[in-house]
């Protein structure tokens, strides 16, 4: 029998999708020694030595802001997420939280929370009080979504349902997220046409570079009066001191977020939930699911599904014997590697390589066994990164 697949988990991962590992086949646990694959949710990677026995990491959830990322695709490692996965949870947060502002809960609920007296003193403070948070119902106003991804879309087809305009605007919209964005919703052709238009605004976007301090002060500056600016994305996206600076001259109304912090605290006008945006146990399942499975096709098949930094290779088996190999994008790498498959007196039987960026990936299925000299080989090659023999699981 051969020796198990070893799983190396950093943060409790739901049982639904550990339990997608058969335990015949795979060793799962937070004390494995030399992984095969981690699994991670929230634990920062980047202060961790990472064994050179690792072929995948997988994180639970959508973010890899924890994982680091261009260390480990300069080793040939594929870093899985789960996009999506969470996305209806994420989805009833903002929507709780355009309610929540619209309405004026928070300020609304302390006042009661503050009230004492009897019951016919508290009555009467509540009829002189009630006026104070007198709020806006959603349907007629303009809701701005930065981002038009699985979440962006979501939002945009509640928003409508609620009888809200809706400005959508993302330069990077994939081709499968645009065919399932709602057809109300209005195309913005920048981020400045939406902050304008917008009565609530909600941002979508990952962390990067480019959308470090996205909504800074000259942007924000670009909102209506009294607008609500709302972000479960990534805690870096806002300019925090901006913000702040905002709603003390009253320019915005209120700031909702997942992502509290020690200048937010006691602010009236601000609402920081504790990272909930995930929060749900079917979030927390469907997570686990989803990049338990990608990890477990890497590692029996080679298929490459989610990696945010491999391009996408799926490729169906027609035989039990098959190389994945991991390669920097440069010319002749596959007449390098089909000469060295050649060479051996191997015939390929299928093949298929794609590139993303400086990253290229290569599937090959051949027709009889694969010798060690032949993998060594390959591994030789220049501008090679990862070579992994894939026989087929019995």
């Amino acid at each position: 029998m051969a020796d198990p697949v070893r799983i190396l988990t950093l943060n409790a991962i739901s049982s639904s999708g550990l339990q997608r590992l058969p335990s015949e086949r795979y060793s799962v646990g937070a004390q494995v020694d030399a992984p095969h694959a981690i699994l991670v949710r929230s634990h920062d990677m980047k202060a961790m030595a990472i064994a050179a026995s690792v072929r995948a990491i997988g994180r639970a959830g959508a973010g890899t802001n924890n994982i680091p990322v261009a260390e480990m695709s300069k080793r040939g490692v594929p870093v899985f997420n789960a996009p999506g996965a969470n996305a209806n949870a994420v989805k009833e947060l903002v929507l709780a939280g355009m309610l929540i502002a619209a309405r004026n809960l928070v300020p609304a609920i302390r006042f009661s929370d503050g009230l004492s007296g009897s019951d016919e003193e508290i009555d009467r403070k509540v009829e002189d009080g009630k006026k104070n948070f007198a709020g806006v119902e959603l349907p007629q106003h303009v809701l701005g979504i930065v981002g038009l991804g699985k979440i962006g879309s979501l939002v945009a087809d509640a928003a409508i349902k609620l009888g809200m305009d809706v400005y959508g605007y993302d330069p990077e919209i994939t081709v499968d997220a645009a065919w399932s964005l709602p057809s109300q919703v209005r195309k913005a052709h920048s981020i400045e046409e939406v902050l304008r238009s917008s009565d609530f605004v909600t941002l979508h976007v990952p962390l990067l570079d480019a959308t470090r301090n996205l909504m800074d002060a000259r942007r924000i500056g670009l909102m209506k009066p009294g607008a609500v600016l709302l972000n479960f994305s990534r805690d870096g996206i806002v300019d925090n001191t901006a913000v702040l600076d905002a709603l003390n001259a009253k320019k915005l109304k209120a700031y909702i977020c997942d992502f509290p912090g020690s200048r937010f605290k006691g602010h009236p006008a601000v609402v920081a939930t504790p990272h909930l945006g995930a929060s749900t146990l079917e979030a927390e399942e469907n997570c686990a699911i989803m990049v338990v499975d990608q990890v477990r096709d890497y590692l029996e098949n080679g298929n490459i599904r989610n990696a945010v930094n491999f391009p996408e290779v799926v490729m169906a088996r027609e035989s039990p014997y098959r190389l994945g190999i991991a390669n920097a994008n440069v010319p002749n790498m596959v007449g390098q590697i089909s000469t060295a498959v050649a060479q051996a007196g191997l015939n390929i039987h299928n093949m298929l390589n794609k590139s993303r960026k400086d990253m290229a990936y290569t599937l090959v299925d051949v027709d009889s066994a694969v010798p060690r000299q032949v993998i060594d080989k390959i591994a030789a090659i220049a501008g090679v990164l990862a070579v992994h023999y894939l026989p087929a699981v019995s």
